[in-house]
């Protein structure tokens, strides 16, 4: 009963390594407005990025390489940033950038860009003037969103949306652990500023470093050229990055898979804790194991079918992780590796619905034949007396077989039904694609870590010993459940115990079409977890 409530109070996150994170600060000054921008990009992002600045393919960043992409990434974000006043669009003149990559897990690291813009203003900020900020960048990406407003000389209330001062994630480096479950979503923020007030002081933006030329009195503009000459590096080195919400931590990638040397005992020691790790994935709230339960127990599956559903579990996670590599590594552009994992829950879970239906279906079916056979029963027994009754002779009447045959008048028949019946190899590898359909962060991570390091190989063995380490728990928790299941079909049919037992059929196909119709929900929502 445990292993069957564990992924209906299961809370998933949002949130986790594909994500990409946004912190826009705006202050309001009387003759022009500052924005301070953070964008935290997750491992799976920042690895896509840092393809994009390695211009020179030889896998590593530089610090001129990183130099250059503090700029590149500002400039390309100013078009997303949308700053009104009064209702026209102001112009964003870049004034400072940094970049720096923090370490993340798996080998990978995060991404933190800091962009300071400035907008001069025609004239004095009038009373009464309407100031509206929107940050569209990432518009399909998973993410926090914040945005805070201050005023300085200005004063500064709420006209739409919610007006924070003061920013709850410490600009992306603290993520409040009560607001994880639902992230923040400041979109489209808008503010009535008008003068007077106290006069802050000047805005420094620690983590990013002027652009070489400007300052207050000279800024370059975005759409303009970048200049001549060589940015300073960002101070004080990387940025101190808070953990992102949800995925991966830090302690669940063990160091081994970095190891410099691939020595015989060292590549055993990977794969096994590939292994592990992949058993381990497969033992946390859901992964199939309910579908599993009911599935095996409503289609009344031998110890084969359990180990073919366990094997078609891992051969799918396996397959979703190739799979969505390549579309971090090779098609960025093209799908978005979040997109896809918004949306294989959905499919998943769609055809967790079409396998209850039929289970149900199929249920109903059974048990309005065995209906109809006991209908059949009873004639055959009213005929045989009347045939008894006027030509007395004796007619065999065996007693039940183990199986549960017997006959009447040389009638041959059960009221059981048949086992496996119900069961159809391919409904079952159906199954287990849709349980193994949604990636583990951990097996991504460990091949795109690997892939970091020069070694594809090594991460796809990694990949493979992570799904055979949940075939084997999944696999056995089958085992399991059919060996439970033959004891319980030997309990006499007439003790509660049996009777009981009658049921499961059909409580386990309401069970199974029940959690579809659940999991289809969350994928809706965004809360999915298997």
């Amino acid at each position: 009963m445990a292993v069957l409530l564990l992924p209906a109070i299961a809370a998933a996150h949002p949130l986790g390594n594909f994500t990409i994170n946004h912190y826009a600060g705006v202050r309001i000054e009387t003759n022009r407005i500052l924005l301070d921008v953070v964008i935290d990009q997750a491992e799976i992002p920042a690895f896509q990025a840092r393809l994009g600045f390695d211009t020179d393919g030889d896998g590593e960043l530089s610090a001129a390489e990183i130099d250059a992409g503090r700029v590149a990434a500002c400039r390309s974000l100013a078009p997303s940033l949308d700053l009104q006043v009064g209702g026209a669009r102001q112009g964003l003149e870049l004034t400072e950038a940094g970049l720096a990559f923090p370490p993340g897990v798996g080998g990978l690291s995060t991404m933190r860009e800091v962009c300071g813009f400035a907008a001069s203003l025609a004239g004095p900020i009038a009373a009464g003037s309407q100031v509206a900020f929107a940050d569209r960048s990432f518009g399909e990406r998973l993410g926090w969103r914040e945005v805070v407003i201050q005023g300085s000389g200005v004063t500064v209330a709420a006209a739409h949306g919610e007006l924070r001062t003061t920013s709850i994630s410490r600009r992306l480096t603290f993520y409040p652990t009560t607001l994880l479950a639902q992230a923040l979503a400041d979109t489209d923020v808008a503010v009535t500023a008008t003068p007077g007030g106290p006069t802050l002081a000047p805005l420094d933006i620690p983590d990013a470093a002027p652009l070489p030329g400007t300052g207050d009195a000279t800024m370059a503009s975005v759409s303009g050229s970048t200049g001549g000459g060589t940015a300073a590096a960002a101070p004080g080195g990387p940025a101190t990055s808070g953990a992102v919400p949800g995925g991966v931590s830090g302690g669940e990638l063990p160091s081994i898979f970095r190891s410099a040397d691939l020595t015989p005992l060292v590549l055993l020691l990977s794969i096994l804790t590939a292994a592990a790790l992949g058993a381990g994935h497969a033992l946390t709230p859901g992964h199939g194991k309910t579908l599993m339960a009911a599935y095996l127990v409503g289609t009344r599956g031998k110890p084969l079918h359990a180990a073919g559903l366990g094997l078609s579990v891992a051969l799918s996670h396996t397959l979703g992780i190739l799979v969505l590599a390549g579309l971090v590594v090779g098609a960025q552009g093209i799908l978005p590796p979040d997109v896809v994992v918004k949306t294989t829950p959905l499919i998943a879970a769609a055809s967790i619905v079409a396998i209850g239906g039929w289970m149900l279906i199929g249920e109903a079916r059974r048990r309005f034949r065995r209906r109809a056979a006991a209908v059949e029963h009873d004639r055959v027994h009213a005929l045989g007396a009347a045939h008894e009754h006027e030509h007395p002779h004796e007619h065999p009447h065996e007693h039940e077989s183990a199986a549960g045959e017997h006959s009447h008048g040389g009638l041959r028949h059960t009221h059981l039904p048949p086992t496996g019946s119900t069961i159809s190899w391919r409904s079952l590898f159906v199954l287990g694609l849709a349980g193994g359909l949604i990636p583990s962060a951990s097996a991504l991570l460990i091949l795109l870590g690997s892939i970091a390091a020069g070694r594809p190989a090594f991460g796809f063995v990694l990949v493979v010993a992570f799904g055979l380490g949940m075939a084997l728990v999944m696999g056995g928790i089958g085992l399991a459940l059919v060996v439970a299941r033959g004891r319980l079909d030997r309990v006499e049919a007439a003790s509660p115990l049996g009777r009981a037992g009658a049921y499961m059929p059909l409580v386990a196909s309401f069970l199974v079409l029940g959690l579809g119709l659940y999991l289809t929900v969350q994928a809706v929502s965004g809360n999915t977890t298997f």
